[in-house]
């Protein structure tokens, strides 16, 4: 039986099209909202039964949040899955003109925003009718996607490509019912596209009906059997999909299927183990790299305006720059280093080309690639001290303390801050000397600001006031000594510092920054806000990483779990 809370839509060709093969389009459209499609799938190897060392539980067993069993792709994991389901050489770049998602929270993987709206239904539609024409029309793409031994006869043909392919799509083994009706449908390529060749033909109209599946589109995840101890235990090719979507942001690899239907991810240490490996994989890194691009907003180093008469070193390209030396920094931490959150905020090695070594200070002769330094001990500690983090947080002419501030609360320590109100206004130039001192003329003791900025903003803020607009070093400010000290309030106590040096520490030793670090991974590996019953693990986590767990280890903990690996009976309707 099936109920969805959303509307759901199909349109007219891929309607007649899969009514025409004997589908169901009810049947086969699911809602990325809330329902419930059927009872748990049978024999879809063993799922990971929710017992033994399952991390943090509550009064009745582990603590598992409701989500969505039914998450759409989002538009770089589609792209990603086109290029892997057809054996293309790159993405085929058609999401570009797709409906867009609204950004929901920090990472553009949340499942509530995800939604299918009228106008990316038409998107998914046309692009599965442009990529099932260029792949039929060229043998040798063709050829990629076909199953290797290929019977002659044309009905055994037929239902071999579909097969193979439609356990590719659905990243599962089709049911029987699924694979007679597109078996039909591809018999019915011939009407459907007069004048090609029948095979070419009736793999079009497959490819066509496969790709505009919500079962391509959606990571259906029903579960593998009744629930035990109040959770239901997702299915082998259920884990394999969430592991290569979490991991590799794209679909299972043909080994990792084969797992699946071997059953060799039907222990929490077989998971664990695959994830280790899959981490291994280039396509890891690119996600890491997503996670940590998204958190630390690399976007934001584009495009930014400085003063040339004060800045002439700056230069329009350098927003580039700055990205490439975040990625090129938290990947050789991450996975050259195997390190953590800790490294992160402390380490001192950085990337440079020659715009960035002006910036640094760095000595030496270099060019437009980038060469591995170590930067000046008493000068720079980890991402907080990079030029990007600095520069996009400044106006053209002075740092941007307020703003400096607020990114380390909200994004490394994971506070609570209140949306400023209405009728703030921005920092007046004034006749004080220094950038701290107008600052907490506008927003410290005896201000409206004063709750906000000075317990959490400023102190924060104050941490950089060694570094101008574009990120440089710096002993005075309009003359006068630089003044970064302050104390922040972590772990109970408050916490003196000097500068962002002693800062960075401070954070890289605190139960707060951990804990926000873990919980923004989980909150990216699961495609959704946190939530109360995550509590305990994030908890876990933050305590395993301020130990020194590094990051590869978090998200193995992560997918190894019992929340990632068991989901909550669907209510009723």
């Amino acid at each position: 039986m099936i109920s969805l809370a959303c509307r759901l839509t199909a349109f007219p060709r891929w309607r007649r099209l899969l009514l025409g093969a004997g589908l169901s389009v009810a049947a086969l459209l699911l809602s990325g909202c809330t329902g419930a499609v059927g009872d748990p799938r049978e024999g879809d190897g063993d799922g990971v039964v929710p017992g033994g060392p399952t991390g943090p539980t509550g009064p009745t067993g582990p603590e598992v949040a409701e989500r969505s069993m039914f998450p759409r792709l989002t538009h770089a994991q589609w792209e990603n899955t086109v290029r892997d389901l057809l054996r293309l050489d790159d993405r085929p770049g058609l999401s570009a003109s797709f409906t867009s998602d609204p950004l929901g929270g920090v990472f553009d993987n949340n499942e509530a925003a995800l939604l299918v709206t009228p106008g990316l239904w038409g998107d998914y539609q046309r692009a599965a009718e442009e990529l099932a024409a260029m792949v039929t029309a060229d043998p040798g793409k063709l050829g990629r996607i076909a199953p290797a031994d290929l019977p002659e006869a044309p009905e055994a043909r037929a239902q071999a490509f579909v097969e193979r392919f439609g356990e590719r799509a659905f990243r599962r083994p089709l049911t029987d019912e699924e694979r007679d009706a597109h078996v039909a449908l591809f018999h019915r390529g011939e009407e459907l596209f007069e004048g090609e060749d029948p095979f070419t033909a009736g793999a079009r109209a497959a490819l066509e009906a496969f790709l505009q599946s919500p079962h391509f589109l959606y990571r259906v995840e029903v579960g593998a059997g009744p629930a035990e101890g109040g959770l239901i235990p997702l299915g082998g090719h259920e884990i394999a999909t969430k592991l290569a979507y979490t991991l590799w942001n794209t679909m299972p690899s043909d080994a990792l299927l084969e797992a699946a239907k071997a059953g060799e991810l039907s222990t929490r240490e077989a998971v664990r183990a695959y994830a280790e490996g899959m981490l291994d994989d280039p396509r890891a890194r690119e996600v890491v790299g997503a996670f940590h691009r998204q958190l630390y907003d690399y976007e934001l180093y584009h495009d930014l305006n400085k003063d040339q008469a004060l800045y002439p070193e700056f230069v329009p390209e350098m927003g580039d720059d700055m990205q490439r030396e975040a990625e090129l920094f938290v990947d050789h931490v991450v996975f050259d280093e195997e390190g953590g959150l800790a490294d992160l905020l402390t380490a001192r090695t950085a990337f440079v080309n020659d715009h960035l070594a002006a910036v640094y200070g760095v000595e030496g002769d270099f060019s437009d690639e980038f060469e591995r330094v170590e930067l000046d001990e008493a000068e720079r500690s980890g991402l907080l001290t990079r030029l990007g983090f600095l520069a996009a947080k400044a106006t053209a002419r002075q740092p941007d303390s307020i703003h400096r501030g607020v990114f380390v609360n909200l994004r490394i320590l994971c506070a609570s801050l209140p949306p400023p109100p209405d009728d703030a206004t921005s920092l007046p130039p004034g006749e004080l000397a220094t950038n701290r001192e107008r600052v907490e003329a506008h927003t410290g003791k005896g201000t409206c600001g004063a709750s906000c900025h000075g317990a959490l903003i400023n102190p924060a803020g104050f941490a950089f006031e060694h570094y101008d607009a574009i990120g440089k070093y710096r002993t005075t400010d309009n003359g006068a000594p630089v003044n970064s000290a302050d104390a922040y309030t972590l772990g109970g106590q408050p916490r003196s510092y000097a500068d962002a040096v002693e800062f960075s520490q401070l954070l890289a030793e605190s139960s707060e920054a951990h804990g926000c670090y873990a919980e923004r991974w989980l909150e990216f590996t699961h495609g959704r806000g946190a939530r109360a019953e995550d509590r305990a693990l994030v908890e876990e986590l933050g305590e395993a990483s301020r130990g020194g767990a590094s990051t590869k280890e978090l998200i193995v903990r992560i997918v190894s779990s019992t929340p990632f690996l068991a989901r909550v009976p669907a209510e009723a309707p």
